[in-house]
């Protein structure tokens, strides 16, 4: 069963729509059980999408937009004969101009709920940050998979007051853990947010660590935003998992070499068997 998460830095690549095809080609391709995808975005005055295919919302849930990345790309999915359900929870305004946010795609049902893990809840402050915690399955095991997109160590309530609002949301869920996305700490700032999850009561893997085959390592590769002053290859996507999902494959997409480049992050795709 193939997993896939991306930073996708939606409508702010040159040639979105051609990147959108481009990742759903890649989603065809792979046939992903479960998706996570973080800057998924619209815009604040574009007009709320008519129907959501498949949608799940969450409680209180942020109306969804035409152009909302993540409605789009599961219509080009259904276009062509794959049906994913979905979720997506609103974090804060990026850019002046978006909803910023995290999805989840899932070929099974999803039981959708957002976690607040920041101080702040003013939409206008980038720390403003929730987890998009999803109940689903892999085949026939049930799951919970959580969308996470999170601060930096050195930002003021950041990456480890966001964590502990995590372990604490998450402490009480049985079923296998599957968390993905864009964590931005590295593991090569010692004793910081990667040690924090790896360390945590959730009893956690990485599956770069994990995987038994490893084609890649790093996610990004140069300056970005968040981290303007980047000169090293850098590690801060990932998929954390419950010990019990074994991986096989670990996998690094979008990066220009098999597959193209469709955001400032590249994909991680890892097999679990």
């Amino acid at each position: 069963m193939n997993i896939l998460t991306l930073n996708t830095h939606s409508w702010l690549e040159e040639q979105p729509l051609e990147k959108l095809q481009q990742l759903a080609d890649q989603i065809i391709k792979a046939d992903y059980e479960v998706i996570a995808l973080q800057e998924v975005n619209q815009r604040m005055d574009s007009l709320p999408a008519i129907s959501t295919h498949n949608f799940h919302p969450t409680e209180k849930q942020q109306p969804i937009h035409e152009d909302n990345f993540a409605h789009l790309l599961v219509q080009r999915l259904q276009e062509q004969g794959h049906d994913y359900h979905w979720s997506w929870a609103y974090n804060h305004i990026g850019y002046s101009i978006y909803h910023e946010g995290v999805a989840l795609l899932s070929k099974q049902p999803i039981i959708p709920e957002i976690v607040l893990v920041s101080d702040t809840t003013d939409p206008n402050d980038y720390r403003t940050r929730v987890i998009l915690i999803g109940q689903t399955k892999l085949a026939e095991q049930s799951i919970t998979a959580v969308c996470c997109h999170y601060s930096w160590w050195l930002e003021t309530g950041g990456f480890k007051h966001e964590w502990q609002k995590t372990e604490r949301a998450l402490q009480h869920h049985t079923a296998p853990l599957l968390l993905m996305g864009d964590f931005n700490n590295p593991p090569s700032l010692a004793k910081t947010g990667y040690d924090l999850v790896l360390n945590s009561p959730l009893q956690l893997q990485d599956s770069f660590l994990a995987a038994a085959e490893k084609l890649g390592e790093h996610t990004v590769e140069k300056a970005i935003d968040g981290w303007g002053a980047n000169q090293e290859k850098l590690r801060i996507d990932y998929i954390f998992t419950s010990p019990e999902l074994a991986i096989t494959d670990y996998q690094i997409l979008f990066d220009g070499k098999q597959t193209p480049v469709v955001s400032d992050h590249f994909g991680v795709a890892v097999t679990i068997k």
